[in-house]
């Protein structure tokens, strides 16, 4: 494992009243010396570099349906940050990197956006080598809590993408044993479904979650996650919340008008085998534990990654 060096950049603007996406690269690699990493790791990975807006990144995760994209110089392809969708909670109202909407915009939405993703992506990045094997990514995933991890070559060039999802995807195929109550966590966080956008958003940065059940008179009523918001300014229907331009405005309605209603829950009697599958097929990221009723758990992707240590 290693990490990228700290390098910034940077770019675009919004010009004519429509936003510059900038380039979206897809790069595929085969390397010699390959390690056991590349068998479960995704080949073709979309980059965008550090001069595209944050808007551009927004978008093209949506149309995607990414939950992280790896910034990498355009000319080289070499590493130099990653943004998740939880980058953008925090740089919409979460955490700290909303510091940067406040001070450096006065709370504009529409100016804000239109920074460069260089300004709140991580760079401080842990990758895998491209010569890992399987355990090196695993150990280094789960101890630091990560949902993905680039994979890059001698010259932090990324060579693919290895995520919590592709480790699903393996466990999936494999003998293991273990049943849901086993792995799952039992002290969830919840909300209700009139929170506000923002002060969920909050709850998800300062507790380094990426969803929260949402709850009515003990009723799970839906699931409100980052990807939830990604989609949401993503869309453009923030947009249709704007009267000033206040980010405030946009994220002060409810969290019950995004977030997912349509939700598939798991019992503790259920296999890893069998939730696993659950989410490979449904592409859930995590899903509510329910007994005779109640919720008392959640079992996600990061829980799964457990078992197979």
């Amino acid at each position: 494992m290693k990490r990228v060096p700290d390098i910034k950049r940077k770019g675009d603007d919004f010009i004519g009243g429509k936003l510059d996406r900038g380039p979206v690269e897809t790069h595929s690699r085969i390397s010699r010396g390959e390690g056991e990493i590349m068998k479960i790791a995704s080949r073709d990975v979309v980059t965008m570099p550090p001069t595209s807006t944050i808007m551009s990144v927004v978008k093209t995760m949506v149309a995607y349906r990414f939950r992280r994209l790896p910034i990498t110089d355009a000319g080289t392809n070499r590493l130099k940050g990653i943004v998740t969708s939880v980058d953008i909670v925090d740089f919409l109202g979460g955490g700290e990197k909303h510091r940067l909407v406040e001070e450096k915009f006065d709370n504009n939405l529409l100016v804000a956006i239109n920074e460069e993703i260089s300004e709140i992506m991580e760079r401080d990045v842990v990758t895998a080598d491209v010569e890992d094997d399987i355990e090196d990514a695993l150990n280094s995933m789960v101890k630091l809590g990560l949902g993905g991890i680039p994979v890059v070559d001698r010259e932090f060039r990324v060579v693919g993408i290895v995520t919590e999802r592709d480790f699903v995807k393996y466990l999936s195929s494999r003998n293991v044993d273990g049943l849901v109550e086993e792995y799952m966590t039992r002290s969830v966080i919840y909300v209700d479904p009139s929170i506000p956008i923002e002060s969920a958003s909050e709850i998800m940065v300062e507790n380094g979650l990426r969803r929260l059940p949402v709850i009515k008179e003990g009723v799970l009523v839906g699931i409100f996650s980052a990807t939830d918001i990604v989609k949401y300014l993503g869309s453009g229907e923030v947009f249709e919340k704007l009267i000033t331009g206040d980010v405030h405005e946009a994220f002060r309605c409810p969290v019950k008008n995004i977030m997912t209603k349509s939700v598939t829950v798991t019992s503790p009697e259920k296999t890893i085998l069998e939730v696993s599958e659950t989410m490979v097929k449904e592409g859930f990221g995590g899903l509510p534990v329910v007994s005779d009723g109640n919720l008392v758990g959640i079992i996600t992707e990061r829980d799964l990654l457990r078992a197979l240590i």
